[in-house]
C-alpha cells in the first residue's frame, strides 16, 4: 500500500468553519488560525530570514476523501502532495500539507510543482488573483501523527490546525497548517 502522508496515521477529522463564525480557541492559537495573510510573512516579520523549510513528502498521490471533496476532485485522481516543516534553528514552528491538482499547477505556470525548500506562502501570496475560499479547523492528538512526524516535530501534545482552499485563476489548492508550541509563544 502506498502512503498518502508522512504526517498522518489516518485522515484528520476537520470541523467546517462557517464564514462570520469564529470558534472559541485558546488565545495563543486564535491569531494564527485567523491570520488573513501569509503565515510565512508573519514568521519572517518576527524571526527574519532565518526561517528554514524541510521537505518531508513530495509525491503525486490520491488525496484523502475529505480533501477530494474540498477540491471537487474525483477520488481516483492524483494530485501533488507536499508536506513540510518550517523551523528556526531546528526549533519546529509549523507543519504544512498542500494538495495541488494538476490543473492548478498548469495555471500557476508550474511554479507550484518545483518549490523544493521554498515556502509555499512566498509564491501563492504573490499571485494578484489569489482567493481564499473556505477554511476548516482541527485538533489532532499525538496519536494522530506518524511516529516519524512526532519525532521530527517534537509533537508531545494535541496540535491545532487549519486547512484552507485557495484558488488561483479559479483553480483550487488545499493548504493545511498545524501550529507547534514554539510558534504559539509569538
Amino acid at each position: 500500500m502506498t502512503t498518502k502522508s508522512f504526517l498522518f496515521r489516518r485522515e484528520p477529522e476537520w470541523r467546517e468553519h462557517r464564514q462570520g463564525h469564529q470558534y472559541h480557541l485558546p488565545e495563543d492559537v486564535h491569531s494564527w488560525v485567523y491570520e488573513p495573510g501569509s503565515l510565512t510573512k508573519r514568521l519572517r516579520d518576527y524571526y527574519g530570514n532565518r526561517i528554514a523549510v524541510d521537505l518531508l513528502f513530495h509525491q503525486w498521490r490520491s488525496p484523502y476523501l475529505s480533501e477530494c471533496k474540498q477540491l471537487n476532485l474525483p477520488c481516483y485522481r492524483f494530485a501533488l502532495t507536499r508536506e513540510v516543516i518550517l523551523h528556526i534553528n531546528n526549533k519546529p514552528l509549523l507543519l504544512a500539507r498542500t494538495i495541488i491538482p494538476e490543473e492548478t499547477i498548469k495555471v500557476a505556470h508550474r511554479n507550484l510543482s518545483h518549490l523544493g525548500n521554498r515556502p509555499l506562502g512566498e509564491v501563492i501570496f504573490s499571485y494578484p488573483d489569489l482567493e481564499r475560499i473556505v477554511m476548516d479547523l482541527t485538533l489532532i492528538k499525538e496519536n494522530g501523527w506518524t511516529l516519524k512526524a512526532q519525532q521530527k516535530a517534537a509533537i508531545e501534545q494535541p496540535l491545532w490546525g487549519r486547512r484552507t482552499v485557495y484558488a488561483i485563476r479559479q483553480r483550487p489548492m488545499l493548504v493545511s497548517e498545524f501550529f507547534l508550541p514554539e510558534i504559539l509563544t509569538h
